[in-house]
C-alpha cells in the first residue's frame, strides 16, 4: 500500500512538472497576460514629457513602481538595478531603466528629477495622475494601499521588476531581491532573442 502511494504522488509530481511551460529566463516570464493586448503606458518624464514603452522600443526595458517615501524595497530594488547596469558594461547603453512613482501626490518631477538618477544617471522616473497611475499599475498587476501613519501615510505596494524585451514581446517578472546576476542573465537573454 505505501508503495503504491509513492507511486501515486511521484506520478502526480511529474505530470505537475510536465504542465509547467519550459522557460529559459530565470525570472518569471508573464507574457501570456499580454497575449492579446500588447503591454503599453502614457505617463510624463519629469521633463513634462509623455512617455509610451513604444520609445525605448529598441531596448530592454526595466519597469520598477514604487515611491521615493518607500523605507526600504524601493531604495534596495534601485540600488540593485543600479548594480545589474554596471554588470551589464556596454550592454547598459541597450536598457532603459523606467521607476514608475505609485505615489503622484508627493513624488514631483522636480522630486522624481533628482531621487532616481541618484541611483544611477541614465535611470528615468515617471509619474502620471491619480487615474493614469492606477490604470498603468492594473495593467501591470501592480497592486498598492495607502496607509496612513502619524499624520502622514505610506504605501503598501508589489514589490516584483518587469523586464520587457525589445517591441514590448517579451515580459519577465523578477522577485524582490532577486541577484543582480540572474537579472543581468535574463536581459542579455531578453537581447539575443529580439535581435
Amino acid at each position: 500500500m505505501r508503495t503504491l502511494l509513492l507511486l501515486l504522488i511521484t506520478t502526480l509530481l511529474v505530470s505537475c512538472e510536465k504542465s509547467q511551460p519550459l522557460t529559459p529566463f530565470q525570472a518569471i516570464d508573464v507574457s501570456w497576460r499580454y497575449a492579446e493586448k500588447p503591454v503599453d503606458f502614457q505617463l510624463t518624464d519629469p521633463n513634462g514629457k509623455i512617455r509610451r514603452l513604444s520609445d525605448f522600443k529598441d531596448k530592454v526595458v526595466v519597469m520598477f513602481f514604487g515611491y521615493t517615501h518607500c523605507p526600504e524595497i524601493c531604495p534596495t530594488t534601485l540600488a540593485d538595478l543600479a548594480q545589474v547596469m554596471r554588470l551589464l558594461d556596454k550592454d547598459a547603453e541597450k536598457v532603459q531603466v523606467l521607476f514608475v512613482t505609485l505615489d503622484p501626490e508627493r513624488d514631483t518631477p522636480k522630486l522624481l528629477a533628482e531621487y532616481v538618477p541618484f541611483f544611477h544617471p541614465s535611470f528615468l522616473g515617471l509619474y502620471g495622475d491619480t487615474q493614469t497611475t492606477a490604470q498603468v499599475a492594473k495593467t501591470f498587476g501592480v497592486n498598492y494601499e495607502k496607509r496612513v501613519e502619524k499624520g502622514s501615510y505610506a504605501l503598501d505596494h508589489s514589490d516584483g521588476t518587469y523586464l520587457i524585451g525589445t517591441n514590448g514581446k517579451h515580459v519577465l517578472l523578477s522577485p524582490y531581491n532577486q541577484s543582480a546576476k540572474l537579472v543581468v542573465q535574463d536581459i542579455k537573454l531578453l537581447l539575443q532573442m529580439e535581435h
